[in-house]
């Protein structure tokens, strides 16, 4: 069964004191940006945690073995499903290398993660090309659908929200 795409709105209210949420670990203050900077959201935070929300973080592409700062990078085309299928590859934007494995390694590691402590929940970075959950970079500017990681995770079951 596949997961679903909900807004913020929706996931919160799924969520009660307990609730497993993976979250994106830049979202949370975490500098695991490519960039080395966060996307600190206070606001998400105080919500989850006032509605008694247990918080995984994740950092997918940090999971796959990425380092911070690391070079931004993106498929070619299509979207993180094409990617999550095989049918596509990840490459860094300025030199061209290819890390499909280190971004599928990652989306592994975050439905392994989210199995592991039993979230069926996530909330990510929109447009990432691993959190993105309904645009993401790919082929030099943003396409519609998600990052590599938020197809693994709604392969698996695991419901998505993206913060942007």
């Amino acid at each position: 069964m596949e997961g679903e795409v909900l807004t913020i709105e929706q996931l919160l209210g799924r969520v009660q004191s307990g609730t497993r949420v993976l979250v994106s670990a830049c979202l949370l203050g975490q500098p695991t940006r490519y960039d080395g900077a966060h996307r600190e959201d206070a606001q998400l935070l105080d919500r989850l945690q006032k509605l008694g929300a247990i918080i995984t973080p994740i950092c997918p592409e940090m999971a796959g073995g990425l380092p911070v700062p690391r070079p931004a990078a993106e498929s070619r085309q299509g979207d993180g499903r094409d990617v999550w299928a095989g049918r596509e590859q990840v490459f860094t934007v300025e030199s061209g290398v290819d890390v499909t494995k280190a971004f599928v390694d990652g989306a592994r590691a975050a439905v392994t993660t989210a199995e592991t402590v039993q979230a069926r929940l996530a909330i990510l970075q929109e447009r990432s090309p691993s959190c993105g959950v309904q645009s993401t970079h790919s082929g030099g500017g943003l396409v519609d659908g998600p990052g590599v990681a938020a197809a693994a995770l709604l392969a698996a079951g695991i419901s998505v929200a993206a913060v942007n």
